[in-house]
């Protein structure tokens, strides 16, 4: 059964850096893009980043850019999100996920992402 598992939270000052990562466990990962997407308490899950199956063709939120560098390495099913110049704003639960198709249209909604497993949390004091 496919499964993420995600590590690397915790928790940071303003203006600190955090390296999450996602090790894949399931279908074959080089196939899937991935995806990273964050649940802030009582918002909706919102979209971080995402990676096509090759590593290229990254897509960020707008929230993230230029601050958040997704990656990846097939070798390893593990997915990456380099997270630089943290904002309190930043603070959630931090989700990966595979697409749900190989055929990823480019997508960033979480409906076209899964399964999720139980995330890692990241919280920036000012």
């Amino acid at each position: 059964q496919e499964r993420a598992v995600e590590s690397g939270g915790g928790l940071v000052q303003a203006g600190d850096s955090l390296t999450l990562s996602c090790v894949w466990f399931g279908h074959t990962f080089s196939l899937y893009a991935m995806g990273w997407f964050r649940r802030a308490p009582g918002q909706e899950r919102e979209f971080v980043a995402a990676i096509s199956s090759g590593g290229g063709s990254p897509y960020y939120g707008d929230s993230v850019q230029g601050r958040f560098t997704i990656s990846r390495d097939n070798a390893e099913n593990t997915a990456y999100l380099q997270m630089d110049n943290l904002k309190p704003e930043d603070t959630a639960v931090y989700y990966c996920s595979a697409a749900l198709s190989v055929y990823w249209s480019g997508s960033t909604s979480p409906r076209d992402f899964g399964p999720w497993g139980q995330g890692t949390q990241v919280t920036v004091s000012s």
